[in-house]
């Protein structure tokens, strides 16, 4: 792409990592959005919880569910449109990006790892909510881990790049 002074900006390819990130971001966002909406398939992965509050609050379930889904979606987009050149702002981008990654994959892990230890007796709690702590160890949380890995990756692959050409002078 060319400038309006003569010199050419180089755009570099964003690495797939962050394309995986996205997307997984995007179907756990895209979830909450459907449960939102009155959407029921899976609902009980979630927890027990989450599908007396949609049947006893449903506007607060609405408004809190609404709220993450777009939370998901924003953090799912926001790091690959950054690293694009699509956002302004792309230091605090990443860095905020720095911190979400590895929570994702520790909070992803740690949850997962807790639900599968109560789903195997492991705990001595007993595993009264089987259909979330299902969903916590196999669906929710692992995607939460990869999304986490997939973003840490992601920037990993990209730190030191943009706004330098392959001599390494600024653009």
């Amino acid at each position: 792409m060319t400038t309006g002074e003569g010199s050419v900006r180089q755009r570099h390819p964003v690495p797939v990592a962050l394309w995986v990130a996205a997307v997984v971001g995007t179907v756990h966002g895209a979830w909450s959005l459907y449960w939102a909406f009155g959407g029921r398939a899976l609902l009980d992965t979630v927890g027990q919880w989450a599908v007396q509050a949609v049947d006893d609050e449903p506007a607060l379930a609405f408004a809190v569910l609404l709220g993450v889904g777009i939370l998901k979606l924003l953090a799912a987009w926001i790091p690959l449109l950054s690293e694009r050149g699509h956002l302004p702002g792309r230091p605090l981008w990443r860095l905020v990006a720095w911190v979400g990654g590895p929570a994702l994959v520790l909070y992803g892990l740690l949850n997962a790892a807790v639900a599968g230890a109560v789903l195997l007796g492991w705990t001595g709690t007993p595993a009264d909510d089987r259909p979330g702590l299902i969903g916590h160890a196999l669906i929710w949380d692992p995607m939460f881990a990869v999304w986490g890995a997939a973003l840490t990756l992601g920037l990993v692959a990209t730190r030191n790049r943009r706004g330098r050409d392959p001599a390494g002078r600024s653009l």
